[in-house]
This record gives structure tokens, sequence and C-alpha cells, in this order.
């Protein structure tokens, strides 16, 4: 018995647990959402990852992002999460990506997953590693967007299909409805996104800057991080 995840073991159990510390899941993104279900994975027993993330911290990071601190700025933020990991548990396995997925180098970027967590913005990239994950039969979930909203307790899990008032979730189902895959499971919130004043300079491909507030997030995050460790823990099955 793992004392560091005894209190998850006398919920789930030890043949849950040996399926948790058995398995690979790779997550996409380390922003907002994705170091949070990150981290969330580690703590709850996954025994292998992989974390991938172009980017590096940077200070308007910090009022949301669990790898941005002061002492982070400037350090690519999957690194920064490993070495978080390494802290939580040395025995987790974790490989680090600093590099941006999209169709071109995807080869470069798929291994013997279990479980893929899908935290990329750019809707081209989303889609394509959506797509990808289901030609190779990998359980994969994606998060929809969290930015410019207020209400984490309007977050929810549900397949795609069922979405609605979120801007991002529409433009992603109709990408996938042309590729030919109508459902596909998500987190996702409908509450309208507010306006918000600018106060940086858009990144290439955006539009605006969002606002954030960290409960949102990291809300979504760790919704994301239920949805795979219960998946794995009873087989597949939820």
């Amino acid at each position: 018995m793992n004392e560091r995840t005894v209190r998850a073991e006398m919920l789930l159990g030890g043949e849950a647990m040996d399926r948790l510390k058995n398995a690979h899941v790779a997550v996409f993104g380390l922003g907002g959402v994705g170091s949070w279900c990150a981290e969330a994975l580690a703590r709850c027993g996954v025994g292998r990852l992989t974390i991938i993330d172009q980017d590096e911290v940077g200070l308007s990071n910090i009022n949301r992002q669990l790898c941005a601190l002061t002492s982070t700025v400037g350090i690519p933020k999957a690194e920064v999460i490993k070495a978080r990991i390494a802290d939580i548990d040395p025995d987790i396995d974790v490989r680090a990506i600093v590099g941006h997925y999209d169709a071109q180098s995807r080869e470069d970027f798929f291994a013997d997953y279990d479980f893929i967590v899908d935290c990329i913005d750019l809707v081209s990239c989303k889609v394509d590693l959506i797509s990808q994950a289901k030609q190779r039969s990998i359980p994969i979930i994606s998060a929809l967007g969290t930015g410019n909203k207020c209400d984490a307790q309007r977050l929810t899990l549900c397949d795609i299909k069922k979405t609605s008032g979120c801007p991002l979730a529409r433009v992603v189902r109709k990408e996938l409805r042309a590729v030919g895959i109508e459902h596909h499971a998500v987190v996702f919130s409908p509450e309208e996104a507010m306006e918000c004043a600018q106060f940086e300079a858009p990144p290439p491909g955006r539009r605006s800057v969002p606002g954030s507030l960290v409960w949102v997030p990291a809300s979504a995050g760790l919704l994301l991080c239920q949805y795979v460790v219960m998946s794995i823990a009873n087989g597949g099955e939820r």
C-alpha cells in the first residue's frame, strides 16, 4: 500500500489503484486547466504521465495556473509541472515535452497512452488530436472554453452533442462532425462569456485575450481528472 495515495484507495479499492499505477495518461496543454489536471492525476496515483506544453510561465499566468509562481517565470511549464510531480511522488514516471502539437508534428507526441486529456486552445490542433486519438482507439476527453466566465458551478461533464452556449463547443462540434465524429466527452460551461477589457495584445491566432478567475479553470481541470481516474479505476467503464 502506498501511503501517499491511501486515502484514495479507501474509496477506490486496491485493484483500482493498481490500474491507476499501471496507466499512462497524456495531458496536452498545461495552462489554467491542464496544469491542475496533471497534478491531480499524479495525486490520484497515475503511474505514468506525459505532459505537453510549448510555453514558458509568464507573470500573467500567476492568477490561475498551478505551475505559475514568481520563482518559475521564464521556465517551461512542462518542466515546472514535472518537478512538482517528482516532489509529490518520485516514483511516478513523467515525460515532459516542451513542444507544439499539430497535424504535422503529431507522430512526435503519440505513445502507448491509456488516456489523453486535451487542454489545447487552438481549434485545428484540438480537432486533429481528438480525431487521431479516436482513430488509435485511445480514450480522450477535452476541455472547452473557461475564459471570461465566473461561475464554476456551471461546469459539467457531458457529450459534446449536449453542449450549448459555448462558442468553442459549437466550433469544435462542427469540425468533429465534418470528420465523422458525433460523440466526444468534454468538460464545458453554458455560462455566457463576459465582455472583458483588453490590457495586452493577443497571441497569434487569437482576436482577444480572455479574462480568467482561478476557480473556473481549476475546477474544469479537476473534473477532467475525475473523469479519467474513474474511467481507469472502473476498468474503462464510467
